[in-house]
C-alpha cells in the first residue's frame, strides 16, 4: 500500500536517541523531517500531498545525508 506517515515512528527513534546520548543523529533526522514537511514539495497525503511513504522517507533519508 505505501500510505503511511512515517513521521511519528521516526520522531519516536528521535527520543530514542537521545536517551541513548546520540544528540547529533536525533537532531539530523529531526531537522530532516521538519525540513521535509515545512517544504511542503513531498508530503504523503495526510499531509496533503500525493507523495507514497517511501517516497516521503527517501527524501528525509537524502536530507539527514545532506546534513552529514
Amino acid at each position: 500500500m505505501d500510505l503511511a506517515n512515517p513521521t511519528a515512528l521516526l520522531l519516536s527513534a528521535v527520543m530514542m536517541l537521545r536517551h541513548m546520548g546520540l544528540h547529533d543523529h536525533a537532531d539530523k533526522i529531526q531537522t530532516a523531517c521538519f525540513d521535509t514537511i515545512r517544504d511542503k514539495k513531498v508530503l504523503t497525503k495526510d499531509l496533503g500531498g500525493s507523495a507514497k511513504c517511501s517516497e516521503f522517507t527517501a527524501e528525509i533519508c537524502r536530507r539527514v545525508q545532506d546534513l552529514d
